[in-house]
């Protein structure tokens, strides 16, 4: 029985790790500017193309993290300013200490922006990172 068990939930992760892959494969695809445009696309869809891959970076552990504030966060003040009709976010520090505003539109694009960028650097760290191995004779 815990064999079984043990068979079915490694096969399951494996399942699920490929198809966390194939999606950042295809992710790295993706015009970032096309995607994120807030003119033509609005920003309704450009958040909920945010949260569609802020959830993968976020289940992959690379969230972006820019101005003390994450992907997430972005998402979440873009998200209730929608909501109550503001027209700007509050960018806070690593303390919840607010140092600046934001037009949603601006934090809108800068979510999608940085969920999206975040598994493409993902992605293409997986092939490139040993061309900056010292070792490979590469001058800095």
């Amino acid at each position: 029985m815990k064999k079984t068990i043990l068979k079915f939930a490694t096969i399951s992760a494996l399942v699920a790790s490929g198809l966390v892959i194939a999606n950042a494969s295809e992710i790295s695809k993706l015009d970032v500017k096309k995607e994120c445009n807030v003119e033509a696309n609005g920003v309704e869809k450009v958040l909920a193309t945010a949260t569609k891959y802020n959830e993968i970076a976020v289940k992959n552990k690379v969230e972006f993290m820019r101005l003390g504030m994450k992907t997430s966060q972005y998402i979440e003040a873009v998200d209730a300013a929608l909501k109550s009709g503001a027209k700007t976010i509050d960018i806070v520090d690593d303390k919840k200490k607010k140092t600046s505003e934001a037009t949603i539109e601006y934090g809108a694009w800068r979510a999608c922006t940085f969920a999206i960028s975040a598994l493409t650097q993902e992605e293409e760290s997986k092939k490139t990172w040993k061309l900056a191995s010292p070792s490979d004779g590469y001058k800095y």
